[in-house]
């Protein structure tokens, strides 16, 4: 079950000495904004980028250093005792490299072995330095430790470089930061499994100008990507509309528009997946015949105009799918996950309609959400229930989409 998620904590923010140090600056502010009691603890190289003056200024604590601080406290010993969680962000390769082999020679590194809490590292450096052999084995040390070392993400780095180690954004490490606090593992339980997961909506174009389209953001489908990026995965997503979302750190993004783009670069992707969920929102219809130019209103026109759309039904992308199974086109044991965004009726509940989905869709498991106008759609927060082919059901208590999305991968972890 998920922690309190909005409980306030004491945190431990650690900064290394890189051109990314500036962005602990929003990742203070967020924590801080929450309610959390913030300690940064820069290391030297740090303040060659922001100077200690910003870092108190942001959490309303001093800032050293050195372990020949605060003495007569103990603070070397004490800020790792008492802190509730530490991330780390940026950290070089240098720092992983120091915590890696038990290095404690600095107040951070002294901080980080002292501590039992959770303890979550962003690092950010060049592509050479994060693909480098030694980091590697220091980041899959850490690992095997329980500390969590978020990927990093590809992007512009220093100079005209561009490639994976650029930092994630603050949010991003916040985001993973508070599903861990709440409780979420994020062992290697996906390592060497190919996960592949649509996310967002498709639009339906009317003419030049138009679309039909629905309310998801693709947030969720994200967040299941980065969890399962956490745990080991190969992530692919096929993103529907998804643009003003950062890319998951980690995962391999392919952005379409319609739902037949859609399946087609679904079908395109799954023969090499091990685990497919759906959790786009796909249009079921779309204009017959779209517009080559912008349509006019009816008294403006005597050419076809928006008073009138033929519409026809898209395929089923989920049902194609279970389909090219069953017709081993893909893996037998491949497994299928879908979502069901239902509203209920005076008929029926969500969940009736759901247990009817699963059944017609013939998939595994299926996610169903009650949605609506300020729910699920476009919000932080998630809730439903989750239900098997085997006639289980799992209620999914209200959460942050990072902790839905990882209390979900566990349940498909153990169907793989």
């Amino acid at each position: 079950m998920p922690g309190d998620q909005s409980q306030p904590r004491n945190l431990v923010i650690g900064v290394c000495g890189g051109i990314a140090a500036y962005k602990s600056c929003q990742l203070i502010r967020d924590f801080t904004e929450a309610g959390d009691q913030v300690r940064v603890i820069p290391t030297e190289s740090a303040l060659r980028f922001v100077g200690s003056a910003t870092f108190e200024a942001l959490s309303g604590n001093p800032v050293s250093t050195t372990v020949f601080s605060e003495v007569d406290e103990v603070a070397h010993v004490r800020l790792g005792q008492e802190a509730d969680g530490i991330v780390i962000a940026p950290a070089t390769a240098d720092f992983l490299a120091r915590v890696a082999h038990g290095r404690a020679d600095d107040l951070l590194a002294a901080t980080v072995l002292v501590a039992a809490c959770p303890v979550i590292i962003a690092p950010a450096m060049h592509t050479e330095m994060w693909e480098n052999p030694a980091t590697q084995a220091n980041v899959a040390t850490l690992r095997e430790r329980g500390i969590v070392v978020v990927n990093p993400a590809t992007g512009r780095l220093t100079g005209k470089d561009s490639g994976p180690g650029r930092l994630p954004e603050p949010s991003h490490i916040a985001d993973i930061a508070r599903t861990v606090f709440s409780g979420a593992s994020m062992k290697q339980t996906l390592a060497g499994v190919n996960v592949l997961i649509s996310a967002g909506g498709t639009q339906e174009i009317i003419d030049p100008v138009r679309f039909i389209g629905n309310r998801s953001s693709g947030k969720q489908g994200f967040a299941l990507a980065e969890i399962a990026v956490q745990r080991g995965a190969t992530v692919t997503v096929v993103a529907a509309n998804c643009a003003a979302l950062p890319a998951p750190p980690g995962a391999t993004v392919i952005p379409v528009e319609t739902t037949r783009e859609l399946q087609q670069e679904l079908h395109n992707q799954a023969p090499e997946a091990d685990l497919i969920i759906m959790a786009a929102a796909v249009s079921d219809f779309r204009p017959a015949n779209p517009a080559e130019f912008k349509m006019k209103k009816s008294h403006e026109t005597d050419s076809p105009s928006l008073n009138r759309i033929e519409m026809t039904e898209n395929p089923d992308v989920l049902a194609s799918l279970v389909k090219a199974r069953a017709n081993r086109t893909l893996a037998p044991e491949t497994v299928i996950m879908g979502f069901a965004a239902e509203t209920g009726d005076d008929t029926q509940s969500i969940l009736t309609y759901a247990e009817e989905k699963l059944e017609r869709k013939g998939c595994d498991m299926l996610m169903c959400n009650e949605v609506g106008v300020g729910k699920v759609f476009g919000q932080s927060t998630n809730q439903g229930y989750l239900m098997d082919k085997d006639g289980g059901i799992s209620e999914i208590a209200a959460a942050t989409k990072h902790m839905v999305a990882a209390q979900i991968l566990d349940k498909l972890a153990l169907r793989l």
